[in-house]
């Protein structure tokens, strides 16, 4: 009989909605140090800019990235499946309207992942952490606090083992 595999404690900074430079400046100093010290970063989109995306990219040791309705066309792909810990991230925008926004980024992951399941969705500025459907749902808010937003936010994950242990950080 074999052991069962243990998975290595991943910490990840999950951010959103940075709108550089269009709604803020830069994304907040205490922000940038988590973002470097992760060990991978997760941008579910609305950077604004080419700009925006090489400043992130150069902060990040990995970055998983998706393109928000607000990017311009900088090679982002709408929806990335990837896996931390023994959990399988889904990473979208959330495009469309904030009515039903949860039930629609949930019916996306399901369509691709099976559980443990994470879906990572930004669009709404509001942070959010509830499990709808089988799936847990996480919004960061927007990274600068670009309106409607009311403050900047951005969430920690620490994964591993098929579980997730999740930090909400304000600036």
């Amino acid at each position: 009989m074999g052991v069962p595999a243990v998975s290595a404690l991943m910490k990840i900074a999950v951010i959103s909605d940075t709108h550089i430079p269009s709604r803020a400046r830069r994304i907040p100093d205490a922000f940038r140090d988590r973002i470097r010290q992760a060990d991978h970063v997760i941008h579910a989109g609305d950077f604004d800019s080419e700009g925006t995306l090489a400043d992130v990219r150069d902060l990040s040791p990995e970055l998983t990235a998706v393109a928000g309705n607000t990017d311009p066309s900088i090679g982002l792909p709408e929806r990335v499946p990837t896996e931390f810990g023994g959990v399988t991230f889904v990473v979208l925008h959330g495009t469309g309207s904030k009515r039903g926004w949860e039930d629609r980024v949930a019916t996306a992951v399901r369509e691709v992942a099976n559980e443990p399941r994470v879906g990572v969705a930004g669009h709404t500025h509001r942070v959010f952490d509830r499990e709808i459907g089988g799936v847990r749902v996480l919004n960061p808010g927007s990274a600068t606090g670009a309106a409607p937003a009311d403050r900047a936010t951005m969430l920690t994950v620490d994964a591993a083992d098929g579980e997730i242990d999740v930090t909400l950080h304000e600036a």
